[in-house]
């Protein structure tokens, strides 16, 4: 696993449901896992960033970091350690596909602030950095042509969508409660036929959200094999959180986990954290993921 200190440094502000706690109260239940590896990550070269986001975006984000924050929308919000915080985890992804691809197992970043819903030149969403896309161009540019997105987020992965959908080298899904913030990601949204987009209603039995989502993994790798797997792993849609209505539980993580893993044998898997706002809820199932990974 490849975090930082450093993603604590971001503070959304009191009641704010995307804490410090989040990444604090997965690192405590880390520490008693010794056979899980936990990896210092370092902040990822501007290089790697502009392979996604325009450099006026990405210098106007680190501006008002340097001013000491402030508001992009009223639910993202930035304080002088936002922006070093939003390098880093963008980093742990990076670093987290060198590992895998170099064939050292599978991978996973312990991340925030997250990504799936940052556009090319627009946080949104409580993100800053399109975090798994990085990852995702990375990959390819060592040479893992076809890729594979699986967002099994409560919310719609909009900003990831918006930046993949016209190229057919990669595929995403993105299971999610319908309708709910951000208000995309209906059915009919294909891209060039490489969006799958699995909306959901909340409250139903726990089973159909599995079976959806792996029906839709299966239609999008039919005859068509990834050369790396990346996860963006929001454990939003267990039961109780308060920012949704699904009814998940950590063992449908690992069931998801297990199954990636079956089908693509000798695929590298490389996930990174979105959301999940109890904090001790979001810790059961990142371990439950990770255990079925390693």
């Amino acid at each position: 696993m490849f975090s930082s200190d450093q993603c604590l440094a971001h503070d959304p502000g009191r009641g704010h449901p995307e804490q410090p706690a989040r990444l604090l109260v997965l690192r405590d239940r880390l520490a008693q896992h010794p056979d899980i590896l936990l990896y210092h990550a370092d902040p990822a070269p501007t290089a790697a960033l502009l392979a996604v986001h325009p450099s006026a975006y990405l210098e106007s984000l680190a501006e008002l970091s340097r001013q000491g924050g402030g508001a992009l929308d009223p639910d993202t919000t930035m304080n002088a350690g936002s922006w070093g915080a939003a390098l880093v985890a963008a980093g742990a992804v990076l670093q987290a596909v060198n590992y895998a691809h170099e064939g050292f197992g599978h991978a996973f970043a312990a991340i925030r602030p997250p990504g799936h819903h940052a556009l090319a030149a627009r946080a949104m969403g409580f993100c800053f950095l399109a975090n798994v896309v990085i990852g995702v161009r990375a990959a390819q540019a060592r040479g893992r042509d076809r890729v594979l997105i699986v967002d099994w987020d409560v919310h719609h992965g909009n900003g990831t969508q918006s930046l993949v959908e016209h190229d057919p080298s990669i595929r995403f899904i993105s299971l999610h409660e319908w309708p709910a913030y951000p208000g995309t990601g209906a059915g009919s949204e294909r891209g060039v036929g490489n969006v799958f987009n699995v909306p959901r209603p909340a409250a139903l039995p726990p089973e159909t959200y599995v079976e959806d989502l792996w029906a839709a993994v299966v239609a999008a790798t039919t005859d068509w094999a990834p050369e790396m797997v990346f996860i963006s792993a929001g454990f939003d849609a267990m039961a109780g959180d308060p920012l949704g209505g699904f009814t998940l539980e950590p063992e449908h993580y690992a069931t998801w986990s297990w199954r990636l893993r079956e089908r693509f044998p000798d695929t590298p898997i490389v996930g990174a954290l979105e959301g999940g706002y109890v904090p001790s809820r979001l810790a059961d199932g990142v371990m439950a993921h990770l255990t079925a990974l390693s």
